[in-house]
């Protein structure tokens, strides 16, 4: 299935039949992209091509004092690059809308009802999505002194989703039974399970990563360095699989997985095995989280695997696992009393002792 093409790429085909792709934005540099579209290699030239330079400030585009010249400062500021992950493609796309249609407007003047008002015409995802971007604009403004107040400041949007579905045990056996230890889906759910780490993370993982059965991970999204103890299940798939490349995963010309090409392919696995499409890759992270909680390991046991820089989504977790737990010991007990004839009421009390009743009587 064809892919559209990211945002400012052009294609043409040679005589010879060969496809070029060029980054073509008015005001940046004319950048040719390796590779195919949404591998690796293309997806790394282009965000840097991208992240480049932004348009240069004109009395048209980004007049001093606009949201525009501020959108634009905020490009070449350290806030904006160290944002990880797809973070930063993610804001540039939200706020390169916001530009084109309010760049004009005097970055001062934005009031909080103007913030409260664009929200209300998104749904929820994108709701919080877009006050995440509009939000760390403004704090970079506030920064930079140009603006007195934050317009966002107590505007909340709260999503009423669980996230990604969970996996349930059906679910893991159903996709274990389609694809066979040995095959690269098997190798792909076993690293996303056993692993319980997301979809950028996996698809770097090699090898030269693993060593005395210990797996040493640096996070993208977070940064974060984890040595994470190989469940023997993964390291049995690992070995039964054919690798011999930098990265465990490789597409079917030996290159490493891009995030999207990955997404893709995982999902056709799941397409194949018969499962619904709410079976996602993170959704195998969770159903580790959960797997973990209910093996009765703390938040900080979970986190040292999990890499959770705050310990709140995973309280979640073994909030979940000890109500389940004690559910189970509650009706057990109940159970067992209801076998032996001992009744559940509690009888009444017996006379009170002479020490106590001298108590109650002063």
């Amino acid at each position: 299935m064809s892919r559209k093409l990211p945002q400012f790429v052009q294609a043409w085909v040679d005589r010879d039949g060969r496809s070029h792709h060029y980054f073509r934005r008015r005001g940046y540099p004319r950048t040719r992209l390796p590779g195919l579209p949404w591998s690796a290699e293309f997806m790394a030239v282009y965000q840097t091509a991208l992240a480049a330079a932004p348009p240069p400030i004109g009395a048209s585009r980004s007049l001093p004092g606009s949201l525009s010249a501020a959108i634009a400062a905020y490009y070449q500021s350290p806030a904006f690059h160290e944002l990880t992950g797809g973070s930063p493609a993610l804001r540039r796309a939200i706020l390169e809308r916001f530009r084109t249609a309010h760049g004009t407007k005097p970055i001062a003047l934005l009031p909080k009802e103007f913030i409260i008002a664009m929200l209300n015409q998104l749904k929820s995802h994108a709701a919080r999505n877009w006050l995440n971007a509009i939000r760390h604009l403004m704090q970079f403004c506030i920064e930079e002194k140009l603006i007195r107040h934050d317009p966002t400041a107590g505007i909340k949007r709260k999503v009423k989703s669980k996230g990604h579905h969970t996996w349930t045990a059906g679910e893991v056996a159903q996709f274990e039974a389609h694809h066979p230890i040995g095959s690269k889906a098997r190798l792909a759910f076993a690293l996303g399970l056993f692993t319980a780490q997301r979809r950028g993370d996996v698809i770097r993982m090699g090898r030269q990563h693993i060593k005395d059965g210990v797996l040493t991970v640096r996070q993208e999204k977070t940064g974060a360095m984890l040595a994470i103890p190989l469940h023997p299940e993964l390291r049995a798939i690992i070995d039964a699989t054919p690798t011999g490349h930098l990265t465990l995963l490789t597409t079917k010309s030996g290159k490493s997985y891009g995030a999207g090409d990955f997404s893709e392919q995982f999902r056709a696995w799941c397409d194949v095995a018969g499962l619904l499409p709410r079976c996602t890759f993170h959704g195998l992270r969770k159903a580790m989280l959960t797997r973990l909680a209910d093996a009765g390991c703390s938040v900080h046991e979970i986190a040292a695997i999990s890499g959770h820089k705050t310990l709140r989504e995973i309280e979640r977790y073994t909030k979940a696992a000890d109500q389940a737990r004690l559910a189970r010991a509650a009706m057990a007990r109940a159970i067992d009393e209801n076998e032996t004839g001992s009744t559940s009421v509690k009888p009444d009390p017996g006379p009170v002792s002479k020490p106590l009743k001298s108590l109650a009587e002063k």
